[in-house]
């Protein structure tokens, strides 16, 4: 069931949150680099440890994928990204989240984005809408390149962007995807991401009404980067920025 879905990972949110809050800003936080190159925390890994208890335990036959830890093969999933911007949270600034969405069939059916050093939580069902803290999201309805307002994480499309929007500004991470549920860019255009960095903000975007694809215009896939906006935008953000 939808509701059954979604209450369940809103529970994995109030799990995750448990275990975060406490660590932001503490001063015994543990930072290794990973293989990649890219800082993991302590906080990251009990994080998708206790999600992954939780799922076993209540969510028979499911599975996880998640960042630390892999795919343990399920055909359902909940695909968990323990803390989506892992540099912002070792630094101390507050935009990071857990990013949690339920796979099954090949489709997403719900995702939440919790961030709560911002005070914020995101969450979407398929065909239910998305919502922030009890309010139901839109995007925008601005619908020239000219006058909007975009967000970049690579300087490359930044440069590219800035002299064909109203504004552009590096956000980053999950929290410009959120920005543009909510309307207040009319577009993101984001790095090479994992499918644990899209999942939810994808579904997000699609439930308040946007589009999100890769810069060639196809559906989100690992490895390519990420473009969400409020549709109406879109195709001319892309065809700026091949």
């Amino acid at each position: 069931m939808a509701a059954d879905d979604l209450a369940f990972a809103l529970r994995l949110a109030d799990a995750a949150d448990a275990v975060t809050v406490p660590r932001f800003l503490a001063a015994d936080l543990h930072v290794e680099t990973k293989p990649d190159l890219t800082p993991v925390t302590d906080a990251d890994r009990a994080v998708e440890h206790a999600l992954r208890e939780l799922v076993a335990q209540e969510r028979s036959g499911e599975g996880v994928l998640g960042e630390e830890e892999g795919d343990d093969g399920a055909e359902t999933r909940w695909i968990v990204d323990p803390i989506d911007g892992t540099r912002n949270f070792v630094r101390g600034v507050p935009v990071w989240a857990t990013l949690v969405a339920l796979e099954r069939g090949g489709r997403l059916m719900c995702g939440v984005v919790s961030a709560p050093a911002l005070g914020h939580r995101w969450w979407a069902s398929a065909g239910e809408g998305a919502w922030r803290d009890g309010g139901r999201l839109r995007v925008s309805a601005v619908a020239r390149l000219e006058e909007a307002s975009v967000a970049c994480t690579y300087a490359r499309d930044l440069v590219q962007v800035e002299p064909l929007v109203w504004h552009a500004r590096g956000y980053g991470d999950f929290w410009q995807h959120m920005l543009v549920a909510e309307g207040a860019l009319d577009a993101a255009v984001d790095a090479d991401l994992k499918i644990w960095d899209y999942a939810a903000p994808m579904l997000m975007i699609e439930e308040a009404g946007g589009r999100a694809t890769t810069p060639a215009g196809g559906p989100p896939s690992p490895g390519e980067q990420l473009v969400s906006s409020n549709g109406l935008v879109h195709d001319e953000l892309l065809a700026a920025i091949l």
